[in-house]
Formats: C-alpha cells, sequence, structure tokens
C-alpha cells in the first residue's frame, strides 16, 4: 500500500508540531517553524535511486536559497524503505550524495524512520523514539544554521541525554496519546 503524499506530508507536520516541538526534542525547531523556513517534500518514489535523485534535488535547492528564506529541508519518503535496516543501508548513498555535491561541511543529514533504533537498544526501548517519524524522513540541516543554534544553546550535547529522560517519563502510552506515529504497542 502506498502513502498519499498529503496524507504523508500531515501526518509529518504533526509530528513536528506534537513530538519534536511539543517535547522540546529539538529545541532549535520551534524558531524555524514559526519562521516558516522549513521546506516540506515528498518524494512517492519506492527505489533508493529516484529517492536519490529527489534528495540531489533538494539539497541544490537549499544551497541557493539564503538561510533566511529556507533553514531547513525534510524529505518525506513514505513508499521507501519500510524496513529500518534497508533505510540505514541507504544512508550511506545519501552520505556519498553529500560528497560527490561538494557539500560536506555545509549540509548535515539526520535521519528519522517509523522503526529507527539506536544501536545497543532493543525495538521496544520508547528512546528510540526521539527519531521515530511517521514515515522514513531525511531532515537537511544547514551545518552554518547548527552552528548559530549551538552558539545560542551552549550545552547542545546535552539535548540527546535530556531528550531519552523526557521519552522514559512519557513512555509508551504518552507516546501513542500524541497520536504522531508509530504506534508502539504494535511497532510499527
Amino acid at each position: 500500500m502506498t502513502a498519499k503524499p498529503e496524507a504523508a506530508l500531515a501526518q509529518t507536520q504533526a509530528w513536528l508540531q506534537r513530538a519534536v516541538i511539543g517535547l522540546n526534542l529539538c529545541p532549535f525547531a520551534k524558531a524555524v517553524h514559526a519562521k516558516d523556513q522549513i521546506h516540506w517534500a515528498v518524494c512517492e518514489a519506492a527505489d533508493a535511486p529516484t529517492l536519490l535523485g529527489a534528495l540531489e534535488y533538494e539539497l541544490k535547492s537549499l544551497v541557493v536559497l539564503a538561510d533566511t528564506a529556507r533553514a531547513t529541508t525534510l524529505l518525506i519518503a513514505p513508499n521507501a524503505f519500510p524496513d529500518f535496516l534497508d533505510f540505514n543501508d541507504f544512508l550511506a548513498q545519501a552520505d556519498d550524495l553529500l560528497d560527490d555535491l561538494g557539500l560536506v561541511g555545509d549540509i548535515q543529514l539526520a535521519s528519522f524512520h517509523p522503526h529507527y533504533q539506536f544501536a545497543g537498544t532493543e525495538a521496544d526501548d520508547i528512546t528510540n523514539y526521539t527519531n521515530r517519524s511517521p514515515y522514513p524522513t531525511l531532515h537537511l540541516l544547514r551545518e552554518s544554521t547548527i552552528d548559530q543554534a549551538v552558539q545560542a544553546f551552549p550545552d547542545a550535547a546535552a539535548i540527546y541525554e535530556t531528550n531519552m529522560h523526557t521519552l522514559t517519563a512519557l513512555g509508551h502510552a504518552g507516546w501513542a496519546a500524541l497520536q504522531v506515529g508509530p504506534n508502539p504497542a504494535n511497532h510499527d
């Protein structure tokens, strides 16, 4: 079954607002969201080459605009890589593309997936949900805006630990109540 682009976009925007901003998982997200500096893109492809093509387009589109116009891009791939390990393998190709385009040091990629799992954790570990989104998603971040954000938030390294504590306190039931997918009860 394929996801409709409008539904994937709406669900991912709800996830950003309710989980990422609502739980303050990323203290930098609220400002760029409020300033409408997030570009949202949906790639309907299910295959790696087409998704790489969409990623290349979005990377090139991001770097030609001023960061005040577009600070960041979220590329949502609702039909690609339902398996997290396949998505994780794809990230090496995405990093290679960044290198091929000469954007290493200018753009950083972050990844989110409905079944995201940190190394050394169990699949149902609630801390994995810091990186769980409704659909496989690539976050294209400008290094310059990351540097600015880190200057404004001097203890950026503590964000990871704070997020682990936040989700542990929230628990699976709390995450499910956010209605942002995936459902922790059945891990989908």
